[in-house]
């Protein structure tokens, strides 16, 4: 069975730039311990238009930079689309499905 891990990048209301380091951080310990997934827990912000912690993690994400450990990743809002082509790649995704599902405060990383 896969190991899914989850992560709170929100834990001590850190500024952007530390909860992005503290991803990164965390991506590589997951990887280097034989885990599948990540879910990344970061807010949806208190604005009601999305925090700046998510879209900071999310452009990273993006980034060529973390290209040789992550493999793939979803926004929880993005869920219900991607749902079957993750669990395909980690199984064990099924045990947080509720807590994901519609949620714009979460994000699932599949590790390489």
């Amino acid at each position: 069975m896969s190991k899914v891990k989850e992560v709170n990048l929100e834990y001590g209301s850190p500024v952007v730039d530390i909860a992005v380091k503290n991803m990164i951080n965390q991506l590589g310990t997951c990887k280097k311990q034989g885990y599948k997934a990540v879910i990344l827990v970061h807010g949806y912000g208190s604005s009601g238009t999305g925090g700046v912690i998510k879209a900071a993690v999310r452009s990273k994400l993006r980034e060529p930079s973390l290209s040789g450990m992550v493999k793939s990743y979803c926004g929880g809002e993005h869920w219900f689309e991607k749902k079957k082509e993750l669990l395909s790649i980690c199984g064990s995704l099924s045990d947080y499905q509720r807590r994901i599902d519609g949620n714009q405060g979460v994000t699932v990383v599949i590790l390489k």
